[in-house]
């Protein structure tokens, strides 16, 4: 069961607020009966309709996007910079992407409509780890790997124990490649990570969410997760599974 002003918004009538308003002025009936009350609960048998007209649920969509950089990890942009959805012209549904990855950070990103599943692996509780390919400025040492692994201070307090392991070192270039993986989603978390242990990162990359990865994908290219995928998520972050 779903919040009545929840199913208004997925629908595409109205903003979640806007939704609330129309609920409290008598605007919305289910199965022929006015609601207004906030927190009225709807199956997806439930006839709605919103000021006279019924409305159609959305089917509920999932995609796997191969983020580029340079693209900002939301459905508009004031700025009229590209979004991730305009990499996903041809999905009808009004989807949105799963957290977020930074404007200059390619990578495996989750597209939806459904909300619930967005807020289930998005919730701090639950452990989906995530892979991140960093090129960062000098060599780090095994030293500085322990403490990116024990966790970080940041100025928003100290991060979570993580995975970390050198791919490969460039002294003559001055760089290294971590390999990064972390269940945390705080805003740029990864590139502060490495700031603080004094490797500015110069290109990053998520590799991995959970079992999935870009495989057979080019930047920009997408693809439906199947339904088993989506199983699999869900089970993987109300279990807290590693």
């Amino acid at each position: 069961m779903e919040r009545l002003q929840k199913v208004i918004a997925h629908a595409g009538i109205a903003s979640r607020r806007k939704a609330e308003d129309m609920i409290t002025s008598g605007k919305v009936k289910v199965n022929g009966k006015m609601i207004t009350e906030l927190g009225t609960r709807v199956t997806p048998s439930d006839v709605i309709e919103v000021e006279g007209i019924k409305i159609e649920r959305e089917n509920k969509v999932y995609f796997l996007l191969y983020k580029p950089t340079g693209v900002i990890s939301a459905v508009s942009d004031d700025k009229n910079r590209k979004v991730v959805t305009d990499f996903l012209p041809y999905v009808d549904e009004r989807i949105y992407p799963v957290g977020r990855l930074d404007y200059d950070t390619s990578g495996l990103l989750l597209l939806t409509n459904d909300g619930e599943f967005a807020n289930l692996l998005t919730h701090p509780k639950y452990e989906v780890h995530k892979t991140y390919i960093a090129r960062v400025k000098g060599l780090v040492s095994r030293e500085s790997l322990r403490i990116l692994e024990k966790g970080v201070k940041l100025e928003d307090g100290m991060t979570a124990p993580a995975k970390a392991k050198v791919v490969s070192a460039d002294k003559a270039k001055n760089k290294t490649i971590v390999e990064l993986t972390i269940h945390e989603g705080r805003n740029r978390q990864v590139r502060r990570m490495f700031d603080a242990i004094g490797h500015p990162v110069q290109k990053l990359k998520r590799e991995r969410y959970a079992f999935l990865h870009l495989g057979g994908l080019n930047t920009g290219d997408s693809r439906e997760l199947t339904p088993h995928e989506v199983k699999q998520l869900r089970a993987l972050a109300e279990s807290g599974t590693k």
